[in-house]
């Protein structure tokens, strides 16, 4: 099979684009700018617009191509960032779902983000079709409002278009390797580095890297058009997850609990912080930090269900993201 990729150059698409190889599948990378995680791979790249501004160029890019991955996103607190956001999440969406269709693509999935699914305790994790309420969950404002609303009307977008089959996967907390800014990975990397002496309260969904991209394969072949797909499967309390890193790692599993008054106080330093530099401070949003001391567990019932998706042990993955960021001198 032929697949165009977005979003190749960064972590989940580094990924998928090796899975995708390794199935036997070609590959062609749309992407911005040359890029070190992809740059040793067979794979055809091509530098083109995806916002609509080169919408005929890039209808003829795509036909004779079997399906589209569209993982192209970003998470952006600064100034104007929601409008930014909007562009890439909202705007492109549109634009490549309409250039995909005018090439005869048949099939386009859609990487969202979890953060548009509804979550519960352990007992009775959230799925798919959970009722969430975003201003208690994210706020009324803000980057983490807007990076939810616009992913969410992405995910409309790829469920209503009418000339092409277009499906959502949205995955949790994802391990593994080519995690290159790190994002998920910084967990691990400061428990590594001996700078996690405390454990968040809460609990989350997690998932091998290498998992996530074979549910997004699985997605495209198996996939039910306007369905979305939660790619999440282990739902561990972060005391949990931190002892199986501490165990790879070999390092100490952090004992204390974080009292809730560090994060409250943490986010008001984060609130005044992102008045003068939102990125350096994006960490210490007091609704991020509420939400890890916090059950936000997940099931994975309909990707195991209609997908086939049988997730792997996720010390493999914390094992492979370990060995990723020791090679390239992270630790």
């Amino acid at each position: 099979m032929r697949y165009a990729v977005t979003g190749a150059t960064g972590f989940l698409g580094a990924n998928l684009v090796r899975h995708l190889l390794a199935a036997g599948h070609e590959v062609l990378a749309l992407i911005r700018k040359p890029n070190a995680l992809i740059a040793d791979l067979s794979i055809k790249t091509e530098a083109i617009p995806i916002d609509g501004s080169a919408q005929e160029a890039l209808t003829a890019t795509l036909r004779g191509f079997d399906g589209v991955f569209h993982l192209a996103g970003i998470f952006d607190p600064s100034p104007g960032g929601a409008d930014r956001m909007a562009a890439v999440h909202v705007d492109a969406t549109a634009a490549l779902g309409a250039a995909s269709a005018a090439a005869g693509v048949p099939r386009l999935v859609f990487c969202s983000s979890s953060i548009t699914v509804g979550f519960g305790s352990r007992d009775r994790p959230g799925d798919e079709d959970s009722a969430l309420d975003p201003s208690s969950a994210y706020g009324k404002s803000g980057a983490l409002r807007a990076y939810h609303d616009t992913k969410l009307e992405a995910e409309r977008i790829v469920a209503g278009f009418s000339d092409l089959e277009g499906v959502t996967v949205n995955p949790d907390f994802i391990i593994g390797p080519w995690d290159i800014k790190p994002t998920s990975g910084q967990l691990l990397l400061s428990m590594a580095r001996g700078r996690m002496p405390v454990y968040p309260r809460g609990g989350k969904c997690f998932q091998n890297a290498s998992d996530c991209a074979r549910g997004h394969l699985l997605a495209m072949e198996k996939g039910r058009r306007g369905r979305r797909y939660l790619l999440g499967s282990h739902n561990l309390s972060y005391l949990e997850f931190m002892a199986m890193v501490a165990h790879v790692v070999g390092c100490r599993t952090p004992k204390l609990p974080l009292p809730n008054w560090v994060t409250t106080s943490a986010g008001f330093v984060g609130r005044l912080g992102s008045r003068f530099d939102a990125h350096r401070f994006a960490g210490l949003n007091g609704h991020v930090l509420r939400a890890m001391q916090s059950e936000r567990y997940r099931s994975d019932r309909r990707a195991r269900s209609e997908l086939g998706l049988v997730p792997t042990p996720l010390e493999d993955g914390i094992a492979e993201a370990y060995e990723w960021f020791q090679s390239r001198g992270y630790c």
